[in-house]
Order: C-alpha cells, then sequence, then structure tokens
C-alpha cells in the first residue's frame, strides 16, 4: 500500500531546511542555558561529553513535537511561515503522538532524505503528515 499525494502543494526545501537550522539553533542555546556555556563549548578531544549532543536532540525532538501538536509547526517553522498539516486536507490539528513520532523520524535523519515527487519526505508519508506554506495551510483550514 503506498500514500496518496497531498491534496495540496508542499513547501520548498530551502524553507524546510532554514526552518530545521532555526529548530537546532534554538535548542542548542536551551542547552547552552541549562548546562552553562563552559559544559557546552567545551573541548570534546580533551575530555568527550556526549550530554550537550543528546540534551540538544531530546530538546529538539520535544521542542518540535509538542509546538507542531499545539500549533501546527515547531519555533523553526513558525519563525519560517510553515506548518505541519494533515495530508488528508481534513483541516484537523496534527495529533501528538504523531507529532512526536514525525519528530523521533527526522532527527533519525534518514526519513526526510527519502521523498516522493510530491515533496512529502518518509517522516510525513508514515505519520500522514505534510509541510506546507502558511498561505497553503490557511485554505486547509488549519493555518494559524
Amino acid at each position: 500500500m503506498t500514500a496518496a499525494p497531498a491534496p495540496f502543494e508542499t513547501a520548498s526545501w530551502g524553507r524546510r531546511i532554514l526552518a530545521l537550522f532555526v529548530d537546532w539553533f534554538a535548542s542548542s542555546l536551551v542547552v547552552v542555558v541549562v548546562l552553562g556555556p563552559s559544559r557546552f563549548f567545551a573541548d570534546q578531544s580533551v575530555d568527550p561529553d556526549p550530554l550537550p549532543g543528546i540534551l540538544t536532540l531530546v530538546v529538539f525532538v520535544l521542542e518540535t513535537a509538542v509546538l507542531t501538536a499545539l500549533s501546527g509547526g515547531s519555533f523553526g517553522k513558525l519563525a519560517t511561515r510553515l506548518r505541519v498539516v494533515r495530508a488528508d486536507g481534513s483541516g484537523r490539528p496534527v495529533g501528538l503522538l504523531p507529532a512526536l513520532a514525525r519528530s523521533i523520524l527526522v532527527a533519525a535523519v534518514i526519513p526526510p532524505l527519502v521523498f516522493r515527487p510530491d515533496g512529502r519526505g518518509l517522516h510525513d508519508m508514515m505519520t500522514g503528515t505534510a509541510t506546507v506554506t502558511l498561505e497553503t495551510a490557511r485554505g486547509t483550514g488549519t493555518g494559524s
């Protein structure tokens, strides 16, 4: 069984990548505040410490999942005027569990790199979502 294409145009890869960088930067800032700059920016060749990287990934997954479920997009997606919507065009919000699964799949890196001609990555196909512009989201009844 293959996933049906989204009934609307998905967002450009450039804006999605920009949103990803904004999210990662914001997650890193949160970890810098929690751990302190000296620990976050410590020389890893002298004293390897996996905690800053692991915490950044956890903050990233939680931030993207919770904000996607509550507001239709992560901090980076909101800043770049993108939204995550249900691919079925129903206009209903993405639930917390699909948003969490989607965030974990994005963090796994490979699923977003495997995509269909309509621009939906494996992470979107598996969770029944699509990343669209704010204007498109408003047309489906899910935009803010």
